[in-house]
């Protein structure tokens, strides 16, 4: 209902699951708008992806949210959703890897790009492969973004975090550009949220890249 409120989905847009106990999870209904989602129309779901429980399909995308678990024990909640200003980056084939935000650097660190596949296929949980295990929040080339969490809610700030942090960008390029922090700022950042392993993935603009 939250996505749907914050306009961060319409239609029958995204989908969100929990891992449960042992080999299950629980995960929206496709072709469902959430706005009107309720908890009799969740799906439940093995690891797999096979059908347990429920009185609906569970969502085409299940195969990128068992993808997530299978590939990070220490997630239990996944957001797929499509906010505008986010998306838009994805569009325009753009990561949001610039160190402007401190909030952002020194939790997600950045938010990669992952190359295009088709939604619901086997190719869209391969195209997070090599980002899956770093990183919180990854932009879908052409297509939107997912997050993960230790819950669900963690998993939703993630994705309303990313669509802020876009839409910032944004405005900021219409005031005249973009300031990025300096780079041993980033670094410190980095460094306390234990992620400075990132710190070369950070896009800095060229004026200040030599500070």
């Amino acid at each position: 209902h939250a996505l749907y409120q914050r306009q961060l989905i319409c239609g029958s847009e995204g989908n969100l699951s929990v891992r449960l106990d042992g080999d299950r999870i629980l995960i929206t209904p496709a072709g469902f708008n959430k706005w009107f989602l309720s908890t009799f129309d969740l799906v439940v779901c093995d690891m797999q992806g096979n059908y347990k429980s429920g009185k609906k399909d569970p969502s085409t995308e299940i195969r990128l949210h068992t993808f997530i678990y299978e590939r990070r024990s220490d997630i239990r909640a996944v957001c797929h959703a499509h906010p505008l200003y986010a998306t838009s980056f994805a569009v325009a084939g753009i990561p949001l890897n610039r160190p402007v935000l401190p909030e952002i650097v020194g939790t997600l660190g950045i938010i990669p790009l992952a190359e295009y596949a088709s939604p619901g296929t086997d190719e869209l949980p391969q195209s997070i492969s090599k980002y899956v295990e770093r990183y919180d929040a990854i932009l879908l080339k052409s297509h939107g973004v997912v997050t993960m969490g230790m819950s669900i809610m963690d998993a939703f700030n993630k994705m309303e975090a990313v669509e802020r942090f876009a839409g910032i960008l944004i405005n900021a390029e219409r005031l005249g550009g973009v300031q990025c922090l300096q780079p041993k700022e980033a670094e410190r950042l980095l460094e306390l949220a234990g992620r400075l392993d990132l710190k070369d993935q950070l896009l800095y603009d060229q004026n200040q890249s030599d500070r």
